[in-house]
């Protein structure tokens, strides 16, 4: 089982090449992917100030998901409450809720962002 870090998810829909043929596989034949909600989120927040310009809405990226099998992984209490577990590797809100889903969901983490190795995470990339 796999989450998708917010990169992953939109390259996935709209830039595949960036992604490596065999992380393409992977996220093709998985049994199960997840997105975060805090993924969508922020490309929200991005698509608001300007810093990502994707003409589609949150709306339209949900209903790609749904097609594509990709649940979304809602925020619930313990992966807040793991937050405060995690290192001060960064700052990053977004990813600091992503990896605290993927690891109180036992989730490997799809992502080209190195940072993420350096807590007690899965990492996949290849």
């Amino acid at each position: 089982m796999i989450l998708l870090d917010t990169h992953t998810l939109l390259w996935a829909f709209f830039q595949m090449e960036n992604i490596p043929r065999q992380t393409q596989n992977l996220i093709e034949e998985t049994d199960k992917a997840y997105v975060s909600i805090a993924s969508l989120w922020e490309i929200a927040i991005k698509q608001s100030i300007g810093k990502l310009n994707l003409n589609c809405s949150i709306g339209d990226i949900v209903r790609i998901c749904e097609e594509e099998g990709i649940d979304i992984l809602h925020i619930r209490s313990e992966h807040l409450d793991q937050i405060k577990l995690l290192p001060m590797v960064h700052n990053d809100p977004f990813d600091r809720l992503i990896i605290s889903q993927a690891i109180v969901e036992n989730l490997s983490i799809v992502s080209k962002d190195h940072v993420f190795g350096d807590y007690d995470v899965k990492l996949i990339w290849k």
